[in-house]
């Protein structure tokens, strides 16, 4: 009965007082093989495991974009869900089992990587450099 009593009062005393830590990361200024961009920048909440990403393409690539598909916007931001694996982060799968794509991010490093996979033969292509990084440890 002791113990019991002992383990409520540990879970309700000294547990909300624990602190919390959250990692954000933040890519940005990338520049791309393919595209320009005003802005483009990924951020990596950890504690979450959310990617978002906000872009803004330069007319010229806005327009190369918008000819064959009218839906393009000038500046967007999309969600993606990420995990870690080996030191590296992922998003998760996009496509089907025998093909799909993922975004890929080594921690410290500034390059970013999309992994493509095709009836499990994997390849790895550099897709962006970012030239800052920040990264902030949230204490709550």
């Amino acid at each position: 009965m002791r113990k019991v009593r002992y383990l409520i009062f540990f879970f309700l005393i000294i547990s909300p007082f624990q602190s919390l830590k959250s990692e954000i990361i933040i890519m940005s200024a990338c520049d791309d093989k393919q595209d320009e961009y005003l802005k483009n920048e990924y951020i990596l909440n950890l504690n979450e495991l959310i990617m978002t990403r906000n872009y803004v393409y330069k007319e010229k690539t806005y327009q190369k974009y918008r000819l064959t598909d009218l839906s393009v916007k000038k500046s967007n931001t999309y969600v993606r869900n990420i995990y870690e694996e080996n030191g590296k982060i992922l998003t998760h799968k996009h496509g089907y089992p025998q093909f799909y794509t993922q975004i890929l991010f080594e921690k410290g490093k500034q390059e970013i990587y999309i992994k493509t996979v095709l009836n499990d033969e994997e390849g790895i292509s550099k897709i962006s450099t970012c030239k800052k990084i920040e990264k902030f440890d949230h204490e709550s």
